[in-house]
């Protein structure tokens, strides 16, 4: 929010179907769990997303960094280290560069075995975020020992700070929270003038949302760095 300028990208899924169109994936996802696909799915958008990121950066589109969700199925999965680590060796992506977002949820439900997966995971190099923060069951008092980069506040806190005082208040307190934990924070589904203003007043590092841009297939991302689009100051 500083410089305005694209620093990284969130991985999103779309199933294109030949009679449906393009279904989101709150139509297929939660199917895709029960049927016990989500973990191949979760490995295959995780190694398609990291050769696209690595391809932008050796087309010269600078270091941004990568956020792919990780589902519970996936964290909990024994090869996830193994997953992981084989995705960025046979994509050539940089660790440093790959950003794995995990809910509160799925940290929350066993605390010492979350806390050791999340410490080896930082031992490859890539970096952990907290999605949607706020809305799950978050203790702070375990917070502080999780070895993550960045908390993210959920849109639903996003859509009414400017017209909420207790939404305001909420998304004020997540950033002074971030920041004293020496967190990055990103702000998502940030959709108006108002909000941007309000959370560069308040010291947000980072947002993503349709003020920017629309979820976008690889190709007119691509299109959008290169015409070096910003954020207006």
């Amino acid at each position: 929010l500083a410089s305005g300028a694209v620093v990284g990208m969130e991985a999103l899924l779309r199933w294109q179907h030949p009679q449906l169109g393009r279904v989101p994936p709150a139509s297929f996802i939660g199917l895709a769990d029960e049927m016990g696909l989500i973990t191949p799915i979760g490995d295959w958008v995780l190694r398609t997303a990291c050769a696209q990121a690595h391809a932008w950066q050796l087309a010269g589109h600078g270091p941004l960094r990568l956020a792919v969700n990780l589902s519970a199925r996936q964290f909990k999965q024994k090869n996830l280290l193994h997953a992981v680590a084989q995705a960025l060796a046979d994509t050539g992506l940089d660790a440093a560069h790959l950003e794995l977002e995990l809910t509160e949820s799925m940290v929350m439900h066993d605390v010492e075995q979350a806390t050791a997966i999340m410490a080896k995971l930082k031992a490859l190099g890539v970096q952990l975020s907290i999605d949607d923060f706020g809305t799950g069951y978050s203790s702070l008092a375990y917070l502080r020992h999780f070895p993550i980069d960045v908390l993210k506040i959920d849109k639903t806190f996003v859509s009414d700070i400017t017209h909420s005082m207790d939404d305001a208040a909420i998304v004020r307190a997540i950033i002074s929270l971030a920041h004293s934990l020496r967190l990055k924070v990103i702000a998502e589904g940030v959709e108006t003038e108002q909000q941007l203003a309000f959370l560069r007043r308040h010291g947000c590092d980072q947002m993503q949302g349709y003020l920017f841009s629309r979820p976008l297939a690889a190709a007119a991302f691509e299109t959008l760095l290169l015409e070096g689009s910003m954020l207006p100051a």
